[in-house]
């Protein structure tokens, strides 16, 4: 839950590129070292699907860390956790998309009550005052982020005989290995520099917070979730996010608008309902 507000501190010392990359950098390093130790050296090979988890890594692991650490930059963490809850809508409709499975219309009407929520609360009742200020930049890339993770949830059901292990940690790769590009091509472009030691030991806890419990325990536990729950159960129980995020920003003096309260409870309880909704027609 503390992702986002420690992530927007974070970046005033490591730009986006550079936060993306040493959080997975060493988050697959360590990945790479738990499945040898506790599925073999031959665990690590791709037996035919590098394709897949190239396209599925890239999309979800690149994609998602671009957008949202970029958009972040510009927007605020409250905003961050809000639009990221839109991934339980995106998932329903994307299921609906790929595999033909329609939504209930209770589901439909909870993802309208949901969409309007996070317009709320991303324009705080003015959509022009949104327009300026460069906050709906950040916003959308946010939400382009949202959209990458849903395609990457979707992933699991390609790689049947993966451990959630395996399949973290061999989507990493690839996706580790983008983020590394973009940080290369926006260095040389001058859109990002290259930290320093000193820059690195200043967030050195932060750092440690992002590559041990969000890349190795977030993404492996996620993973795990996925394959067990599904992919539109998994991103229900991600609800309590913006809750932790906006709990957090008001201890730290943040005093939010009566419109942002409204429409976050309306994303909440709209995602709430459908979750019991659809738990009590299973």
């Amino acid at each position: 839950m503390p992702l986002f507000p420690i992530a927007k501190r974070t970046l005033p010392y490591l730009d986006a590129y550079a936060l993306g990359t040493v959080r997975y950098g060493i988050g697959v390093v360590l990945l790479l070292l738990l499945l040898a130790a506790t599925e073999g050296r031959q665990a690590l090979r791709y037996d035919g699907r590098l394709g897949a988890a190239l396209v599925f890594g890239m999309i979800g692991i690149t994609g998602f860390n671009l957008f949202v650490w970029i958009g972040l930059e510009y927007t605020r963490p409250e905003h961050a956790s809000i639009i990221v809850q839109m991934q339980t809508p995106l998932t329903a409709l994307a299921v609906w998309l790929a595999r033909g499975e329609r939504p209930a219309r209770f589901t439909l009407g909870c993802v309208a009550v949901a969409i309007a929520g996070v317009l709320l609360v991303v324009t705080q009742g003015d959509p022009l005052r949104a327009l300026a200020g460069g906050d709906l930049v950040g916003d959308v890339l946010i939400f382009l982020g949202a959209l990458s993770w849903v395609i990457y949830t979707l992933a699991a059901g390609r790689f049947a005989g993966w451990s959630p292990l395996r399949l973290t940690a061999l989507t990493c790769i690839p996706g580790t290995v983008g983020l590394l590009l973009a940080n290369i091509i926006a260095v040389m472009l001058g859109a990002a520099a290259a930290p320093s030691l000193a820059t690195l030991g200043a967030v050195g806890w932060q750092i440690a917070y992002f590559s041990i419990c969000t890349v190795v325990l977030g993404v492996l536990a996620f993973n795990a979730a996925a394959r067990l729950l599904g992919p539109l159960n998994t991103m229900l129980m991600l609800n309590l996010v913006p809750v932790g995020v906006f709990a957090i920003e008001a201890a730290l003096g943040r005093r939010f608008a009566a419109s942002e309260l409204i429409g976050a409870a309306a994303v909440i309880g709209a995602l709430a309902a459908n979750n019991l909704y659809v738990r009590a027609r299973a």
